[in-house]
């Protein structure tokens, strides 16, 4: 279950096409011919500019129509308003960023529906969650193909593989449920009262007037922490409600139950490209952290994410984020049977 293949790669995009294509060939494949796959992965946020190029899922539909099966993409509606909080907005955001049809000769499909609402509750039995809820792919295809880009994360310190499957499949009632303990919290020597957090809150928990700083109504926040990751000062950040730990563990439990269903059909690959401070949920200017370094393949997600860390160094997520427990993913997964390590 742990074992991983690493290909290294390039500067260049079409050293990395090279790369890719060299890691999928010595992939054991799960499929067979006729079987429909879905490729999970992240076509970025409106104004995002960090998410990986639509050529890279390009070559993984190739390689899986070359073997017989037939592939499509998806990805979930999320919290947060943007370009992929509806089904209707988040296809045309992928199609802005070129995931379309023609492009990539498969279907470009929303996971939860339209509307948010093709999801399925399935057992979970752990400490946080009896049960998640994500969408009903995970009970329709025949195999997945998760492609994570790994990079760095507020909340987590790092995404990659678990966090793709796990916010990835998550139904947006089960990415708040991930999310709720965590508040804002305003430095306000910091603010410049702009706004951006007030124009970026779903649910109407941030407000402003003339020229007060902004207020934040916690019976209304969701803990989808956007007004954090958007606010150009940096004067927000998050206060967990509980232990910061909770949010890693809630995370790693909606992954392994997603897993107990998908294990047997799944291959997964991690890119360590376009390493960012953060994820590709969010627009503008996201700073590279560390250089590209290749592509980590295998048949486990934690073991991938590990092997991703080991490649690229702890350093990095640990200066862009400091304090952030991200470690606990790891201990967690082995504590609830997730994962098996060495």
């Amino acid at each position: 279950m742990g074992k991983v293949i690493f290909q290294k790669t390039g500067e260049d995009i079409e050293d990395h096409i090279i790369s890719l294509r060299s890691l999928l060939d010595r992939l054991k494949i799960p499929f067979q011919k006729g079987d429909s796959v879905a490729v999970k992965l992240h076509w970025g946020e409106r104004g995002n500019t960090s998410y990986l190029h639509p050529r890279y899922a390009r070559e993984i539909v190739k390689w899986l129509q070359k073997h017989g099966t037939k592939p499509f993409i998806f990805d979930t509606t999320v919290l947060y308003s943007g370009g992929r909080r509806t089904g209707k907005d988040s296809l045309k955001t992928a199609a802005e960023h070129g995931f379309t049809k023609n492009y990539l000769g498969c279907p470009v499909v929303i996971g939860d529906g339209m509307e948010g609402r093709d999801v399925v509750d399935i057992e979970a039995q752990f400490e946080h969650f009896e049960t998640v809820q994500v969408t009903k792919l995970v009970e329709k295809v025949d195999g997945f193909f998760i492609f994570s880009h790994f990079k760095g994360h507020m909340a987590t310190g790092f995404g990659g593989a678990v966090k793709n499957i796990s916010m990835g499949f998550a139904s947006r009632a089960q990415k708040q449920r991930m999310h709720s303990d965590a508040r804002p919290v305003l430095n306000k020597k910091e603010c410049d009262k702009c706004g951006i957090c007030v124009d970026s809150c779903p649910t109407g928990a941030a407000t402003i007037s003339d020229d007060e700083y902004p207020e934040y109504d916690l019976e209304k926040c969701i803990g989808c922490a956007q007004c954090i990751a958007l606010c150009p000062q940096i004067a927000l950040r998050i206060l967990w409600d509980t232990d910061a730990t909770i949010f890693q563990e809630k995370l790693v439990e909606t992954a392994a139950a997603v897993w107990r269903l998908i294990e047997d059909r799944t291959i997964l690959v991690n890119a360590l490209l376009k390493i960012t401070a953060d994820c590709d949920c969010l627009p503008g200017h996201n700073p590279q952290i560390a250089p590209d370094s290749g592509f980590v393949g295998g048949y486990h997600p934690v073991a991938l994410d590990r092997e991703s860390l080991k490649r690229i160094g702890e350093e990095p997520f640990d200066r862009t984020h400091p304090g952030v427990p991200w470690k606990r993913q790891f201990e967690y997964a082995e504590e609830i049977g997730f994962f098996k390590g060495d």
